[in-house]
């Protein structure tokens, strides 16, 4: 009997490294006992436990290696490509004019911010952003709740949401200038065409696709519809909530830029146009890069948050 549990276990051991080291099954418990219970391994072996921790540790360093390795290969072709690029600006290949360069951009770049105009700019911008995605998640999680709880409402709204999602938003600008006044309000407005709308989608989705079984489980209790709610359907709901802020952050972006192509006097997107507007490319392909780095570091803030709000250590992993 003794034996035969021996060679249990060291069948077990083996199984363990193989789903690990060959397969690469992903083995993420943060407790060595719970690592040893998922793998089969005796509970109350200390042998167990310690192995489960060792293998662990190592498929934590695997992984660690990896994620270094990827963040190495993505640092190396954003230098290949502004190499190429500066490469190509400096030996004529393309029209410097045109293209500029990244020597002459960060120049341009450290020049205005030298001077002040560029932090300006930038503040502006986010600012609008920040506004606009945080009112665009809130307001269409709201109407989201609301059309829940209402059957009728979502039938009477369902073929309204349907048209002004398939609306091209940027048509709406125009009219939110007219109505709100050139400025930042006209500006956000056009952002919440965006933002809410998707929201609504998206987490009216999430609500419905509940299972009906834990409604009715609270249903035979008494549990009534307000409870339902908010014991059953919102943290059921919560993931989708909180990943839908990935989602905003970029559409917030979007309408921010396109309402400061329209009306405004400050802000990235104004730069953009009036960049075009003295055949100043330079300062263009600045005014995007920029927006490309503030909108990541924006992005992966909300990453950071999503992470800790769904108890994932880290964040995503993407």
């Amino acid at each position: 009997m003794v034996r035969r549990k021996s060679e249990e276990i060291k069948e077990d051991e083996s199984l363990l490294y193989t789903a690990v080291e060959g397969t690469g099954v992903p083995f993420e418990r943060s407790e060595e006992k719970a690592a040893a219970k998922a793998y089969g391994l005796t509970s109350g072996s200390a042998r167990s436990e310690s192995l489960a921790g060792q293998v662990y540790a190592q498929f934590r360093r695997s992984e660690r290696k990896q994620t270094t390795s990827v963040r190495l290969t993505q640092l190396a072709l954003l230098i290949l490509f502004f190499a190429g690029w500066e490469t190509a600006s400096r030996l004529q290949w393309i029209d410097g004019l045109l293209f500029s360069s990244p020597t002459r951009v960060w120049g341009l770049l450290v020049e205005k911010t030298a001077d002040g105009t560029l932090l300006v700019h930038t503040w502006t911008t986010v600012w609008e952003t920040i506004i606009g995605f945080v009112l665009g998640t809130l307001i269409g999680t709201i109407i989201a709740a609301l059309i829940w709880y209402s059957p009728f409402l979502s039938r009477v709204l369902d073929p309204y949401i349907v048209v002004l999602n398939s609306l091209p938003k940027v048509a709406l600008g125009p009219l939110f200038i007219v109505a709100l006044g050139p400025g930042m309000l006209s500006i956000i407005a056009t952002t919440l065409s965006i933002t809410v709308i998707i929201t609504i989608l998206v987490v009216y989705n999430s609500f419905r696709e509940v299972d009906p079984n834990l409604l009715k489980v609270v249903r035979i209790f008494g549990g009534s519809r307000s409870t339902v709610f908010r014991k059953v359907i919102l943290p059921a709901s919560y993931p989708t909530i909180v990943s839908t802020l990935k989602v905003n952050v970029g559409l917030s972006w979007v309408g921010v830029i396109v309402g400061e192509f329209l009306v405004s006097k400050e802000g990235l997107g104004y730069l953009i146009i009036y960049g075009f507007q003295v055949f100043n490319f330079t300062l263009v392909i600045g005014s995007v890069l920029l927006i490309a780095v503030v909108a990541t570091l924006m992005y992966q803030a909300v990453v950071y948050l999503e992470g800790k709000l769904t108890g994932r250590n880290g964040g995503s992993r993407e």
